[in-house]
């Protein structure tokens, strides 16, 4: 039951993903590519969960796992940065 649960996660991610970019292809308004670019990362991040925890569980990927959603997190960041000005 996890991994249904795992990939709902990257399937949401991927639909807020999807239309973060279609907003942003339609406004310009470039917060929506940086959190379109979050939303990016997060699906890696959710089927890197799933990898780890379903398809191999004997090797530790924790910190594999969690690269990409720091990176999305700080790419948001950035975005929210740079908005502000």
């Amino acid at each position: 039951m996890p991994g249904v649960v795992y990939i709902l996660c990257a399937a949401t991610c991927l639909l807020c993903a999807i239309m973060l970019f279609r907003g942003y292809a339609s406004s310009r308004v470039r917060l929506l590519f940086w959190s379109g670019l979050c939303f990016a990362f997060l699906i890696v991040d959710n089927l890197m969960l799933y990898v780890d925890r379903i398809v191999i569980p004997d090797i530790n990927l924790s910190f594999w796992r969690t690269l990409p959603g720091l990176v999305g997190t700080v790419l948001l960041l950035v975005g929210l940065i740079w908005e502000a000005d």
